[in-house]
């Protein structure tokens, strides 16, 4: 029996991953999660063989949850589900240690597939993220400018944190939500493995960043 642990925080994603696993024979769902800290408790308390993991969870960033769960629960395969799907986002999950990575909008049979292939302890990836990583992994493209392991958006809004914006400031200058920047911010500081937006500022201010604000 494959032991599961859903860490997503909607619950109607969860609820709908539920349904079609309780159809599966062999996959049984051992519990969930509906944010970052509570999935990296959770892994640590039922020692699932998979963890099927969004990435923009509250409390502690998808990634930085999969270094945490792969440090701690290191039996554990971490397949991560979400609806991002750029290269630096990817790149980022597997350097954590994530086994398997799937685009939202993968049909049932997909993933249910993906989690027998992860609890086998095979990779798991879209035909074209494999054929991304591969290009990557033979020539790492050529990245200009501090912080290459973050998207054009996400270094924009540190060049923001480090100029002193506030979170609402930043998203009235770039024309975004709240709840996006936050969910930035936290990606920023799980891909630079920091834990304060302190810390951030000071890297970044480091680096040049924030003096054209």
């Amino acid at each position: 029996m494959i032991r599961v642990l859903l860490a997503d925080d909607h619950p109607l994603v969860r609820q709908g991953m539920r349904a079609v696993l309780d159809t599966v024979g062999d996959i049984e769902v051992a519990g969930e999660a509906g944010d970052g800290l509570e999935a990296v408790r959770r892994a640590v308390e039922l020692l699932p063989d998979v963890i099927v993991m969004d990435l923009q969870l509250p409390g502690l960033h998808g990634i930085e949850a999969t270094r945490q769960i792969r440090t701690r629960v290191p039996d554990a395969a971490v397949l991560v589900l979400t609806m991002f799907e750029d290269d630096t986002t990817v790149f980022a999950a597997v350097q954590a240690g994530a086994l398997g990575y799937l685009v939202k909008g993968a049909d049932g049979a997909d993933i249910v597939a993906a989690i027998h292939a992860a609890a086998a302890g095979q990779p798991v990836f879209g035909a074209a993220l494999a054929g991304r990583l591969r290009t990557w992994f033979v020539s790492p493209p050529p990245q200009d400018g501090p912080f290459p392991e973050l998207t054009p958006r996400e270094r924009d809004i540190l060049d923001h944190l480090a100029a002193g914006l506030s979170n609402a400031e930043i998203g009235w200058r770039l024309h975004l939500s709240g709840k996006t920047v936050a969910n930035n911010v936290s990606a920023i500081l799980a891909k630079l493995h920091l834990t304060q937006r302190s810390q951030a500022i000071i890297r970044a201010r480091d680096a040049g960043l924030g003096r054209s604000h």
